[in-house]
């Protein structure tokens, strides 16, 4: 496979993840971002811990959906991140949840 195929595979994979978050953006409540992946979910519970000095988040979410184009099942029942980066929370409000039209 050249490096032009796998390009070419990484944008159509690409175009597809966006696609099917244009479908499913309308279901959740919540925009959850960690340093390593973007969710959908429509609960999310974030704890800060500490352990031996060192804070990290304890965050999980209920009825969630995963930006992730790597993934054969993106939807999951329960999703739980320890991470000692930064954790971003929005609450979707009804105007948010149409995605940009184009």
């Amino acid at each position: 496979m050249s490096t032009e195929d796998l390009e070419k595979y990484e944008a159509e994979m690409e175009l597809k993840l966006y696609r099917e978050y244009r479908d499913v953006v309308k279901i959740f409540k919540f925009v959850v971002e960690t340093d390593r992946r973007f969710y959908l979910c429509n609960k999310v519970d974030v704890r800060a811990k500490s352990e031996h000095g060192e804070v990290f988040f304890d965050v999980t979410m209920s009825d969630a959906w995963v930006w992730d184009m790597y993934r054969p099942a993106r939807f999951a029942r329960n999703v739980r991140v320890l991470t000692f980066k930064d954790v971003n929370v929005e609450e979707l409000a009804p105007d948010d949840l149409e995605p940009p039209k184009g």
